[in-house]
């Protein structure tokens, strides 16, 4: 066990904790502190025992809104999951039916020949103009 002194409201304490826990005490005592920092500032010096309650109060409820916080999100997060878990195990849409047109071979033929001919006598009319 190891003996810390930790400062809370202006006030010394000595507290034992396990070894390797003395950080995480006196991040706790911070907390506690910085509540009776406070306390202290509104009402001036009070009695060790009701300057301790109200900090714990105070973190208490700083912590139960953090928590109802934490539940929301959770529920949140949960909805999300749910939601993203019914998308990818929906089946897959049915593929949608898309008609193009198509020109038979036959016409495009036909047109190509007619092309032909019309270029063919578009090349007799300028030799019969030029000559």
């Amino acid at each position: 066990m190891a003996d810390i002194t930790i400062t809370i409201g202006g006030r010394d304490f000595q507290v034992a904790c396990q070894e390797g826990e003395e950080v995480f005490l006196r991040a706790a005592a911070k907390f506690l502190d910085g509540e009776a920092s406070v306390l202290t500032n509104q009402f001036g010096r009070l009695p060790e025992g009701r300057m301790l309650l109200m900090a714990g109060l105070m973190l208490a409820d700083k912590t139960a809104g953090l928590q109802e916080q934490a539940r929301d999100l959770e529920e949140k997060l949960a909805a999300q999951t749910a939601e993203l878990e019914a998308l990818k195990n929906a089946p897959a849409p049915e593929p949608e039916r898309v008609e193009v047109p198509v020109i038979p071979t036959s016409v495009v033929e036909t047109m190509a020949e007619i092309a032909a001919r019309a270029e063919s006598l578009a090349d007799t009319v300028d030799e019969k103009k030029a000559g």
